[in-house]
């Protein structure tokens, strides 16, 4: 049964991208240009999202999840060089492609080149940090 709740979150999460358009990578650059021709759109999306998971976040916070045996919630909260390198590296894909992960899986139906070799990319990058990390231990 989690299975079946995790295809369909995937598929509503799809959706409201494609729906959205930010399945677009013009509108990502369009927001990131403050300078230029500056997309809001974005900026309404995000702070929909932001308001209906900080509102879900309070009503379940604490309660069995229905498809699993607890909650898994992050149990580091510091915030360290290795959370600031991931989120610069992250940004600097995301400004540079117009995709972050989400978005480019979506793109991958329609075999656009883009997507296809940002998620070919996002993958190598996942499986060197892992090399390293292990190479590092």
């Amino acid at each position: 049964m989690s299975n079946l709740a995790a295809l369909i979150a995937g598929l509503l999460f799809s959706l409201g991208l494609v729906i959205s358009g930010m399945t677009d990578p013009g509108k990502v650059i369009g927001f990131l240009d403050l300078f230029g021709e500056f997309d809001y759109s974005l900026a309404f999306v995000m702070i929909g999202a932001i308001a209906t998971h900080s509102i879900i976040f309070k009503l379940t916070k604490g309660k069995k999840p229905l498809f699993a045996e607890k909650q898994f919630l992050p149990e580091n909260t510091t915030i360290d060089k290795k959370l600031i390198s991931g989120a610069v590296l992250f940004g600097t894909g995301w400004g540079l492609a117009g995709f972050c992960p989400g978005p480019a899986m979506v793109n991958l139906v329609t075999g656009e080149l883009k997507a296809v070799v940002f998620v070919l990319s996002m993958l190598g990058g996942m499986i060197l940090f892992r090399v390293i990390e292990k190479a590092l231990k």
